[in-house]
């Protein structure tokens, strides 16, 4: 699976290292959403997954050149390493995402990992 989609600090809008790292070794195929929730996570977004279809959150979606190059430099970004999964704030997994032409995509990205209790939900699931 070659596809990533991000909805927070790696979007095409913004302009980071990691964001620019990631534009220059992908394709950008369209804006998108996932089914989940998003949460502000005080200077970043975190997302869940469900199945809820009034319940979305919506990013961009990427077609990675490399995916063993690339996903290397990610997932050291998002915090992920070889240990136990429950430790990191992340884990790269698989979704759908929906293509605003209503395509659907199989394609990684990264979900929170933490307790939600009592994180501040971002109703309209846009981050930026």
């Amino acid at each position: 699976m070659d596809y990533l989609f991000v909805y927070g600090t790696l979007m095409k809008t913004v302009n980071k290292d990691m964001s620019r790292f990631l534009h220059s070794n992908s394709d950008f195929i369209g804006n998108a959403y996932i089914l989940g929730k998003l949460y502000d996570l005080e200077g970043y977004p975190g997302a869940v997954t469900n199945d809820n279809t009034s319940e979305r959150v919506y990013g961009n979606l990427f077609k990675i050149k490399d995916t063993e190059a690339v996903f290397k430099v990610l997932d050291d970004y998002e915090g992920i390493g070889d240990g136990n999964l429950n430790d990191y704030e992340y884990v790269r997994t698989q979704v759908t995402a929906f293509l605003e032409d209503g395509t659907e995509i199989n394609t990684w990205f990264y979900a929170y990992n933490f307790p939600i209790g009592t994180l501040q939900l971002i109703p309209s699931g846009r981050y930026l």
